[in-house]
């Protein structure tokens, strides 16, 4: 399937729907130490990862999730994932995660901050929900250069999570 959604463009990124040409490298960017903070570990298979793909695919096309695969804008090479989850809630949910050789560079902030503008101009949310562990300080960073303000805590099996409330742009707090 090829999506219609034009892609985003940032300084130094590139971010378009998820694609099953992207697959292998997406793969291969999950891995143990990067997934310490997310509540997933990473799939023990590829075939096990065709299986989320197809998932973000499905959710893509129905327009209630959205998937964007984030790379250089100079030489193409893969940097991560951002997606907006529940878009039609609302305050629906960002996630982002950056392959481990790419870290430091800015670019989760870079690509969050461009999926927020994006989302801006189509969907009705109040704000955005942006769950994060609470080690996890360099996420952390990226939701507070976004206006996010701590407004609650959650726990899973692997880490607590502190959820940041980031204002819609344009929109009061």
């Amino acid at each position: 399937m090829k999506s219609s959604i034009n892609p985003l463009l940032t300084q130094h990124l590139v971010l378009r729907p998820f694609s099953c040409a992207d697959g292998h490298e997406v793969f291969a960017g999950i891995t143990p130490t990067l997934t310490r903070f997310m509540a997933f570990d990473p799939p023990g298979s590829f075939a096990a990862f065709e299986k989320i793909g197809q998932q973000w695919l499905r959710l893509i096309e129905q327009g209630s999730e959205y998937t964007f695969v984030i790379r250089h804008l100079q030489d193409g090479r893969f940097v991560g994932i951002a997606a907006v989850h529940r878009v039609t809630e609302g305050e629906p949910e960002l996630g982002i995660w950056i392959s481990e050789r790419e870290h430091g560079q800015g670019y989760g902030g870079e690509a969050v901050s461009a999926v927020v503008h994006w989302c801006a101009g189509r969907f009705a949310a109040a704000a955005y929900r942006y769950p994060v562990a609470v080690a996890n300080v360099a996420s952390r960073r990226i939701a507070e250069a976004l206006g996010g303000q701590v407004v609650g805590t959650e726990q899973n099996a692997k880490f607590a999570s502190v959820v940041y409330r980031i204002p819609v742009p344009g929109l009061p707090g």
